[in-house]
């Protein structure tokens, strides 16, 4: 049974988040201490948590 190839099945998916003041969510990248941390930043009104799950 020969299935969709890996490449075939690989989709880009880009997901928007909003937070509650109405401004969009930016991932962004930090080097702290020589260490990345990835950081969520609302546009808006610059609130910072950790993934935009935790901004509702």
């Amino acid at each position: 049974m020969a299935g969709a190839s890996k490449n075939s099945r690989t989709t880009v998916a880009t997901h928007k988040f909003f937070c509650s003041c109405g401004g969009e969510i930016v991932m962004k990248t930090l080097v702290d201490n020589g260490k990345l941390k990835n950081i969520a930043e609302c546009t808006k009104c610059k609130r910072v948590e950790r993934r935009p799950k935790d901004f509702k």
